[in-house]
């Protein structure tokens, strides 16, 4: 399963497909990181990974979706005012 910091479309290798969106309250251990932007990926403490991702009916995905605007160049932590939303993205 991967970490993502967005979903595209352009994920799913199969049409039709149907995602499910769910909020989660935190990211399961062992996910492979394709957070490709670098700060993200550092405040998340995970590493950047600017890989192609394609999703399959019946794959798993978890997004890391920043709230409150763009971190600074450079960041390790979150600024006050950001935040986190975890999301489990389902393809059936």
């Amino acid at each position: 399963m991967y970490l993502l910091n967005a979903f595209s479309m352009q994920m799913l290798a199969d049409f039709p497909a149907s995602i499910a969106v769910e909020d989660v309250p935190a990211l399961p251990e062992g996910l492979e990181s394709a957070v490709g932007h670098a700060d993200t990926a550092a405040v998340l403490g995970v590493p950047c990974r600017r890989v192609n991702v394609t999703l399959r009916k019946g794959d798993v995905a978890y997004v890391a979706q920043l709230q409150g605007g763009r971190l600074p160049e450079g960041a390790t932590t979150l600024p006050a005012g950001f935040s986190f939303r975890f999301l489990r993205i389902t393809v059936s």
